[in-house]
C-alpha cells in the first residue's frame, strides 16, 4: 500500500484481509500493509474497538482470524479503491454520468452502499467529472454477453443470430471459445460451423445466443488475445501484400496482428513480407502504413495500392506549389517583420 494511506484505510483493509485470508499473522498482515508489526496489531486494535470481534490462535498455524459466525458488510472500499473505480466507469462510459443509464443506475447503488466520508467523495466525483460522449460507442448487451459467457463455461455451442455492419442477418452455429475485450470493443473468438473456421464477431452486433445441447472441445493452449489480434487480419474483403525493405524484426514493432501476418524475405532475411486482409483499404494506407518508418512496396491487393496512390498524390500535392492566385491571401499574410 502507497505510504499516505490513512489509518481508517488501514484498518479497512486489515478487516478485508482477515476476512478473505483467516490465520494472517502480525508479519504478514504488516508485509500486506506496508507497516511494521507493531502499526499491524494497532490496526487490529482499532477493529477491536469498532466491536468486530477477531481472535488471536496461538501455535504454529495460528494468526488472526474473525471469529465464527461474524456478520460483514459483504463488500468495503477505501477512498482510493472507491475513486477508481468511478474514475474507470467514467473512462469506460461516459454515458455513466446519467442515473437513467444502465451502468449509471449501478453506479449509484454502489456510491450509496459506502460509507459517508467515502461515498461523498466518489459521488462528487462522479457528479462533476464532466465525460465527453464517445461517438463511435458501441455497448454489447449484458444478457447476451452473459449467455455467451456461460456457454463458454459449460463448453456448449451457441447459435448466435448476427447483424453485420452493413445490415445483413444470419444464423450461425459457433463454438465460443472466449470473450475479448479489445479497446473498448467486445468480441466473440469461436469457431464457427457455418464456414468451418475461427472467426471474431463483435458482441454489440449479436443479437440473440442460444446455448445448444451441443457440446465442444476447447483448444490446448488458447491464447484468446493473441488468436483474436490475428485472425482481425484476415477473412475481409480485400487482400494486401507489402513487402519491405528491411528485415522482420526491424519491422514488428510498428505493425499490429490486426495488420496481418509478417514472413522474412529473402536467403539472408533482409526483406519482409506483410500478407493480410482488410475491409478498409484507405484506413490501412493512411493510419496503418503510413505510420511504419520503412520504405516499402504494395506488391498485392488492387484496391490497397489504389488507396496508395491517393495517399502519394494528396501528401504530394500538399507540399507543391499552390495554383496561380490560390494561395495569394496567405503569401500577403505571411512573414514576420
Amino acid at each position: 500500500m502507497e505510504t499516505g494511506t490513512s489509518p481508517t484505510a488501514r484498518a479497512l483493509r486489515t478487516l478485508e484481509i482477515l476476512r478473505t485470508r483467516p490465520g494472517t499473522t502480525a508479519e504478514q498482515l504488516a508485509e500486506r500493509l506496508g507497516v511494521t508489526d507493531r502499526a499491524a496489531r494497532r490496526y487490529v486494535a482499532i477493529l477491536r474497538e469498532a466491536g468486530i470481534p477477531v481472535d488471536s490462535v496461538r501455535g504454529p498455524h495460528g494468526g488472526y482470524q474473525l471469529r465464527r459466525g461474524t456478520r460483514l458488510p459483504p463488500v468495503s472500499f477505501t477512498q482510493s479503491e472507491a475513486l477508481s473505480l468511478v474514475m474507470a466507469v467514467l473512462d469506460g462510459r461516459p454515458a455513466a454520468t446519467d442515473p437513467g443509464d444502465l451502468v449509471g443506475s449501478a453506479l449509484g447503488k454502489v456510491i450509496h452502499a459506502l460509507p459517508e466520508g467515502i461515498g461523498r467523495q466518489a459521488a462528487a466525483l462522479r457528479e462533476h467529472a464532466a465525460a465527453a460522449p464517445d461517438p463511435s460507442a458501441a455497448y454489447a448487451d449484458p444478457a447476451v454477453t452473459s449467455a455467451l459467457v456461460d456457454a463458454i463455461a459449460s463448453r456448449r455451442r451457441v447459435v448466435i443470430t448476427y447483424r453485420s455492419e452493413a445490415g445483413n442477418q444470419w444464423q450461425a452455429e459457433v463454438d465460443p471459445w472466449a470473450v475479448v475485450v479489445r479497446r473498448a470493443r467486445w468480441y466473440l473468438l469461436c469457431h464457427s460451423h457455418r464456414v468451418d473456421a475461427v472467426r471474431t464477431y463483435r458482441v454489440d452486433r449479436v443479437l440473440v445466443a442460444e446455448e445448444s445441447a451441443v457440446g465442444f472441445r476447447m483448444p490446448e493452449d488458447l491464447d484468446p488475445v493473441t488468436v483474436l489480434e490475428e485472425n482481425l487480419g484476415t477473412g475481409w474483403a480485400y487482400p494486401t501484400r507489402v513487402l519491405f525493405d528491411a528485415p522482420v524484426e526491424r519491422v514488428i514493432p510498428w505493425v499490429g496482428p490486426s495488420m496481418g501476418r509478417l514472413e522474412p524475405v529473402g536467403a539472408a532475411g533482409e526483406h519482409c513480407v506483410l500478407v493480410g486482409s482488410t475491409r478498409n483499404p484507405a484506413m490501412y494506407a493512411q493510419e496503418w502504413l503510413a505510420a511504419v518508418p520503412f520504405a516499402f512496396h504494395v506488391v498485392g491487393g488492387t484496391e490497397l495500392r489504389d488507396a496508395v496512390a491517393n495517399l502519394a498524390s494528396r501528401l504530394g500535392a500538399a507540399v507543391s506549389e499552390p495554383a496561380s492566385g490560390a494561395g495569394q491571401g496567405w503569401r500577403q499574410g505571411a512573414g514576420g517583420e
